[in-house]
């Protein structure tokens, strides 16, 4: 029964159930297009045979959106043939909808039907593109111009006007860049953490019995240096081995003589430490060796050991294992003077996202362990002179084994430890300590050892009321009370306001307080301004601050009021009294700020005081303000309060007030630190240039030119910039 149904229907004769292709296109698209709002979404197949114009599909033949009729599979039956194609109606004219009207279509130019826009693109391209881009430049001056005046007006509203003349401009906080993580910095050594007063006493042990040994060292470098260099005529008897029997005896007992810094030198190997000190004890037992078996081995022809070169080592490390010791007792001793001291820190990240000094008061923790670390010399030689020494052993063998004649071993490791062995290596660290520790013992300042100085590198310093004016420079100039108001309630409301603000003006109203007989009061709600202070003490609202903060809180104030510094308080929005205030600059302060400056320290000014804004210092005392940075007063209490984290390693202590110590001890340690590390590179670098010159001429076997005299020349022209460096120290 399917087979015949299926039959009747694929004969080609149309039935009651089959459609023709003109009723297909009629209900499918050809007939009138129905005004529908979302026909305009629908993107129009591309029909063959025809050429897109303009990078868009073409539209279709007929009037409307058609879709090509699937081509399926029957099952059964030849398939018909299309009946040939009527013509496509006339595009009937859309009437635009009156809610949303459509825009208008530009007809195709062969004038078959309208083109149907691709969604997203605003029309045809013209053909004209400057009068596009004109056109578009207008539509932007047109918008501009529409919301130009939106902010007309605001500058004069009366808030904004009174802020911006009373509230003192501040400076914004940086965000924070994303720099490179630094390598976290070495820890200090596990030394015990004494108390600076005893670890006096110790480096004051021993120092005038190592100043007396390094003197007959001295003496004994004398008569090494007539029996080396060969100006003065010597006695016939003086033949040129018992000159060297004599050369080794004074090394022997140059060497005696200075035990201890040997001793040091040795006790370094068991600590894994290999340092300068440590190369200058296997020079001096190579030399010492090469000299007492010069004659057997090798008798160069006449040549002289280097037993002055390695007296002159000898004398040197010693002065400059006395001068360190000095340096480390006078900062121990600056460091116990004062029973509560001030400490310097370098804070990560806590003003505008970068390094800022701090000073706070605390126990100084952890600056006997500090003290009693490594310098910075000696950990670039850590690492430098093991180095150095491998290399001597393997060059000494190459030079003598290498080319044949294994006697000369001795004296090639002589000469090449020698040659390694700087002179300066004891002086790079103790020199420029010491003459900075001088400087800064008088001004109340201690670096906390080397870990200290490599704690610097801040680009900015925090600066409070009492560093800018410490205790005596302000006083207070008389008192005036106004209205119906006691004096003991507006000495003892002020006073209370302004000790429990922190501000740097509270020792002189304790005094005013206990000097008027009154008491200190309870107050709530204490809120900081910029110029000012509020808070209710006995349900009174109580304001403290500078006279344009009670301009700015429309406190009516006398006429003709000439006090330039003063501290106004109100009661209940009436003028209670004025305390007229004497600012008197410190002679240290200008020239601090200038060092601190020119070494691009930014001074950061995290002032209490609403008199201390940089209009005051500048117009009064013709303070350096501009490269100064003032934040707001709610990062100026942060900065400034004493709950804020500080940073474990210690820069300074500081044992008196003022920015004088505080100024000297950072800018100070940055300049000991360049110092130290430029001497430290410039020994390791003649170290260097003594080896390869050493290998070279043994390689050679130029006796003459690597005699004694020459190494000793050459040993003193690279110690001469140590003394230089260290010199320009403390000239700031």
């Amino acid at each position: 029964m399917s087979d015949d149904r299926d039959d009747k229907q694929n004969t080609g004769a149309p039935g009651p159930e089959d459609f023709s292709l003109e009723e297909i296109l009629a209900e499918f698209g050809g007939g009138p297009p129905k005004p529908t709002r979302w026909k305009e979404d629908t993107i129009p197949f591309p029909v063959q045979g025809r050429r897109p114009r303009g990078g868009s599909p073409p539209p279709p033949a007929g009037g409307g959106k058609v879709v090509d009729f699937p081509a399926g599979k029957r099952e059964a039956g030849p398939r018909p043939a299309p009946p040939p194609k009527a013509p496509p109606p006339p595009p009937k004219p859309e009437e635009p909808e009156p809610e949303e009207p459509e825009p208008e279509e530009a007809p195709e130019e062969d004038g078959d039907d309208k083109v149907v826009d691709f969604p997203g693109e605003e029309g045809p391209a013209s053909d004209n593109p400057i009068a596009e881009g004109l056109n578009r430049l207008l539509q932007k001056a047109d918008d501009y111009a529409g919301h130009m005046f939106e902010e007309e007006g605001k500058e004069d509203d009366e808030e904004i006007r009174r802020a911006e003349e009373f509230i003192p401009g501040t400076d914004e906080e940086e965000p924070p860049e994303n720099r490179r993580e630094r390598r976290p910095r070495r820890q200090p050594p596990p030394a015990p953490d004494l108390p600076p007063a005893e670890l006096a006493r110790r480096y004051g042990k021993g120092l005038k019995s190592l100043g007396i040994r390094s003197v007959l060292v001295f003496l004994l470098l004398i008569p090494a240096l007539y029996l080396t260099v060969d100006v003065f005529p010597y006695p016939a008897a003086l033949t040129p081995q018992l000159r060297v029997l004599l050369l080794s005896a004074a090394q022997g007992l140059a060497m005696l003589v200075g035990i201890d810094v040997l001793a040091r030198g040795l006790f370094r190997l068991v600590l894994l430490e290999f340092g300068m000190d440590t190369l200058l004890v296997f020079a001096c037992a190579a030399t010492l060796a090469d000299a007492l078996t010069m004659y057997r081995l090798d008798p160069r022809e006449g040549q002289m050991p280097y037993c002055a070169a390695a007296i002159l080592a000898i004398f040197l490390l010693m002065r400059g294992t006395r001068r360190k010791r000095r340096a480390q007792r006078l900062a121990c001793r600056t460091a116990a003077a004062a029973a509560h001291p001030y400490l310097v820190t370098l804070d990560e990240g806590k003003w505008s996202g970068r390094d800022t000094y701090a000073k706070w008061s605390g126990e100084p923790i952890g600056f006997g362990r500090q003290m009693q670390a490594a310098d910075g010399a000696e950990r670039i030689f850590h690492r430098i002179c093991p180095l150095l020494f491998i290399a001597c052993l393997l060059l000494s063998i190459v030079a003598s084994i290498g080319r044949g004649a294994p006697e000369r071993l001795l004296w090639c490791l002589s000469a090449m430890l020698t040659a390694s062995t700087s002179l300066s290596g004891g002086l790079c660290y103790a020199l420029p300590w010491l003459s900075l520790t001088r400087r800064l013992s008088k001004s109340g300042a201690a670096i906390a050892g080397w870990d200290g100085v490599t704690a610097t590198g801040g680009s900015g310093i925090l600066l409070t009321d009492t560093d800018f004016f410490p205790p005596g420079c302000v006083s207070l100039n008389g008192i005036k009370i106004f209205g119906d108001f006691p004096v003991d309630k507006v000495v003892s409301n002020t006073a209370t306001l302004i000790r429990d603000s922190g501000c740097g003006l509270d020792k002189i109203f304790h005094d005013l307080l206990r000097a008027q007989g009154c008491v200190y009061r309870r107050a709530s709600g204490l809120t900081v301004y910029e110029g000012g202070l509020s808070a209710v003490i006995r349900n009174q609202q109580v304001l403290v601050g500078s006279a344009a903060f009670m301009g700015l809180m429309e406190i009516t104030l006398p006429q003709g009021l000439h006090v330039k510094n003063a501290v106004f308080c109100a009661i209940d929005g009436e003028l209670a009294g004025i305390f007229a205030l004497n600012y008197t600059l410190h002679g240290n302060l200008e020239p601090s700020l200038n060092s601190l400056i020119r070494n691009r320290v930014t001074p950061v000014m995290a002032t209490r005081d609403f008199n201390l804004i940089p209009a005051m210092l500048r117009q009064r005392f013709k303070l350096p303000v501009d490269k100064m940075e003032f934040p707001p007063v709610e990062r100026r209490v942060e900065l400034s309060g004493e709950e804020q984290s500080h940073s474990d390693i210690l820069t300074a202590v500081l044992c008196r007030e003022g920015v004088a110590p505080y100024s000297e001890a950072v800018v100070g340690a940055a300049r000991l630190r360049r110092a130290v590390r430029t001497s430290a590179v410039l020994a390791c670098l003649g170290a260097l240039a003594g080896l390869l010159l050493a290998f070279y001429l043994t390689f050679v076997c130029s006796y003459s030119s690597l005699s004694a005299v020459n190494l000793l020349v050459f040993l003193v022209m690279w110690l001469v910039p140590t003394p230089l460096i260290a010199g320009m120290v403390n000239k700031y």
